[in-house]
């Protein structure tokens, strides 16, 4: 099988966060603005897709490559994407395909990695991490997901609520769904059953024109967007409730007296930021 034919040619998946471009974190815009090509997913060739209209806003100037994904045929359509990223491998460039939320959870990118490691096995793939749609409607509404030993349960509702309703059956868990925006209806009625409406919040299109954050019990009559994100916090739990704290370290965890305490690099405008080096 062909190789890569420059050490410097790498696919690297940029996670741009949900919708708001003061989300893209200054890692994800140094790569954009490091890459030979930046790729993005759309429906139509003529289509602006979220991803790309974040990177518009957050870097000015950066040309966006349109990878057009049908729904219906996603095989081919991830084929054809990795037709385009395997040309650019070949001619030594590195790749950003930008996507919304983090590209190693529910994302496109991870089927178009897998289909360009097939071809060329030795590509260097990377990821940059992104902040995720729950985590923008956690803040936006004031819910606390997860304190102490609790645990979180992420599943999409794509085919139905079969998945919500396992995990629901512990109480104790957080539950989060993605991308079952038209089930919302029956949704509502799950966790109502579950005992679990309550302090369930909604949130669509997040940081995007139509953006909409509602308790799940107010969104109830009808479908939401495909982009939606429900937070269904701990049984008893309220929105912005938050529970006693278990503040205890571990010996050896706190600084003692006369140590040197170094605070977080902070980079200000005009710095400069070292280009990552591939496979790192």
């Amino acid at each position: 099988m062909t190789q890569p034919s420059s050490p410097s040619a790498a696919l690297i998946g940029v996670g741009v966060g949900p919708g708001d471009p003061e989300l893209l974190t200054v890692r994800a815009v140094r790569v954009i603005r490091g890459a030979d090509r930046v790729l993005a997913p759309s429906s139509a060739v003529d289509a602006v897709g979220r991803a790309e209209s974040i990177v518009r806003q957050a870097c000015p100037g950066v040309r966006v490559e349109r990878l057009v994904f049908d729904m219906g045929e996603a095989s081919g359509s991830v084929d054809a994407a990795a037709d385009s990223v395997v040309e650019g491998i070949d001619a030594g460039q590195r790749l950003a395909f930008v996507t919304l939320g983090d590209p190693n959870v529910y994302s496109t990118f991870s089927s178009v990695a897998a289909r360009v490691r097939e071809r060329r096995p030795g590509t260097v793939v990377e990821t940059v991490p992104g902040i995720m749609a729950f985590q923008e409607l956690a803040s936006r509404s004031d819910t606390v997901v997860l304190q102490n030993t609790e645990r979180l349960a992420l599943v999409t509702a794509l085919e139905g609520t079969s998945a919500l309703e396992g995990a629901l059956d512990d109480p104790s868990q957080a539950v989060v769904v993605y991308k079952g925006g038209r089930h919302l209806p029956e949704m509502a009625k799950c966790l109502a059953a579950a005992g679990r409406l309550d302090g369930a919040v909604m949130g669509e299109l997040l940081g995007l024109p139509g953006e909409r954050v509602v308790p799940v019990a107010d969104a109830a009559e009808g479908p939401a967007a495909y982009l939606a994100t429900v937070i269904v916090p701990p049984c008893g739990r309220q929105v912005g409730e938050r529970s006693e704290l278990d503040l205890s370290e571990p010996e050896g965890s706190r600084p003692r007296a006369g140590d040197a305490v170094r605070g977080p690099e902070v980079l200000g405008v005009g710095d400069e930021v070292p280009r990552p080096q591939a496979g790192r």
